[in-house]
């Protein structure tokens, strides 16, 4: 066995939970590309209010008194939603505000599959991020995307960061200081089940699970200096991937393919956005313009995202990998802006600027950012599920 490849032991699970109530949520500032028209006629209630919100924040619709589609009926009975000849009849029993919600979520999905010509739509994705509380006190959260049902998923009173979903959609991969140095965690982000990844000597951050769920890339500096490495779920092996003796490794993400990785690398003494060739090894650097080039994420019909800081303050770059960096576009304007993360619309992307969140429309006529939630924090590294 070479010096690259270590054996891992099996997970250790805990189990860690909590609640946190949501504050009214920003509402879009004006139109942007042109939207299909819907009017909503269904009765007031957590139903019809999730329905709007997320109808508003889907990029493809607006609410008006009178649409090209209509949405009527009963929430809690059967809602229907008729236009452009097509009907979607959707049953929508619920217990509670929570059921109604993921009600009016779950139709607002159909509509842009159905009204969008095989769109895909993300009202029932969710959003994992961080609430920053001090220096050494970072905690857990997740919600959706209309920024309802905020869920706190730990309290251990220690530093974490950089969630990132699993394909699954349901386990959350993040970094904490728990055990007082940085070591990955798994986490359940319905049943709050967690337990560390593996007992990784040294520290053990950015983990990033493949698309085919059976591969794991994450940093590791169990070997002195923080590297990038891929563990085989089956195998329960690590292998080395980089080997930048006076550099430091971070944020990997996957192609949708599965066969590269791209990354950030300080070699260059800034912060700047390799990719790698697994298959390989082989490692090409994509960005030069921008002093510093951070958190990229690969989108599933394969765009990159990234921050990119210019001129002192930081965009949101997109641009196809294969074209190089040259097919690159700014889809923000300059801010403070972090840790860009890909919706499952390929469209969309949700970042945090300014100790919020946002959900940013990629679009070149879109709408500008909305703000998910406003509840006091320090809201951080948020990560979409797709």
């Amino acid at each position: 066995m070479s010096n690259n490849v270590i054996s891992l032991s099996s997970l250790l699970l805990m189990a860690v939970s909590g609640i946190a109530a949501p504050v009214p949520n920003a509402v879009v500032e004006k139109a942007g590309a042109e939207r299909i028209t819907v009017a909503v006629t269904t009765p007031a209630g957590a139903y019809t209010t999730a329905l709007k919100r997320n109808l508003s924040i889907s990029g493809w619709f607006t609410v008006a008194n009178e649409g090209s589609i209509q949405v009527s009926g009963t929430p809690g009975a059967a809602v229907t939603a008729t236009g452009r000849g097509k009907t979607i009849n959707a049953t929508t029993a619920f217990a509670d505000d929570y059921g109604a919600r993921m009600a009016a979520r779950r139709l607002v999905d159909a509509m842009v599959k159905t009204f969008t010509e095989g769109g895909k739509g993300f009202a029932t994705t969710r959003v994992a991020f961080i609430d920053r509380k001090g220096k050494d006190n970072a905690e857990l959260y997740t919600c959706y995307p209309d920024g309802y049902d905020i869920r706190q998923l730990t309290s251990d009173r220690c530093a974490a960061v950089g969630p990132r979903w699993a394909p699954n959609g349901e386990d959350i991969y993040y970094t904490s200081f728990l055990q007082k140095f940085g070591n990955i965690f798994r986490i359940n982000a319905t049943t709050g089940q967690r337990g560390p990844l593996a007992p990784f000597k040294g520290t053990a951050t950015g983990a990033a699970v493949a698309p085919d769920g059976r591969r794991c890339a994450c940093i590791l500096s169990y070997q002195g200096n923080p590297e990038l490495y891929v563990l085989d779920f089956g195998t329960k092996m690590v292998k080395r991937m980089t080997a930048t003796v006076n550099a430091a490794e971070a944020s990997p993400c996957w192609s949708p393919d599965g066969t590269k990785i791209a990354y950030v690398s300080d070699q260059s003494r800034h912060p700047q956005i390799y990719i790698l060739d697994v298959a390989t090894q082989k490692t090409q650097r994509f960005t030069n313009k921008g002093t510093e080039n951070t958190n990229p994420d690969w989108s599933a019909d394969g765009q990159l995202v990234w921050a990119s800081k210019r001129q002192g303050q930081t965009v949101l770059m997109v641009a196809d990998p294969a074209k190089g960096e040259g097919s690159a576009r700014e889809v923000s304007k300059p801010g403070s802006w972090e840790h860009p993360s890909w919706a499952a619309d390929n469209r969309h992307v949700v970042a945090s600027r300014d100790q919020a969140i946002f959900l940013v429309d990629t679009d070149p006529e879109a709408d500008p950012p909305v703000q998910i939630f406003r509840n006091k924090g320090n809201w951080m590294n948020p990560a979409f599920s797709r």
